[in-house]
């Protein structure tokens, strides 16, 4: 069976939710978690949200 429904979160996301990261400067990563970055919210990819959490886990 197909899969046509996976993604379909992110496909009206500008640029399928793919950018540069703002905390380890990645390019063409899925931009997707939303993380306090300085103060602010900034959307990361998957392992700086990891990294994030993980630090104030501690």
């Amino acid at each position: 069976m197909s899969k046509a429904h996976r993604g379909s979160g992110i496909r009206e996301e500008f640029n399928h939710g793919r950018g540069t990261c703002p905390v380890c400067k990645r390019t063409q990563v899925k931009i997707l978690f939303e993380a306090t970055v300085d103060g602010e919210k900034a959307k990361v990819c998957k392992a700086c949200n990891a990294n994030i959490k993980a630090a104030a886990a501690k």
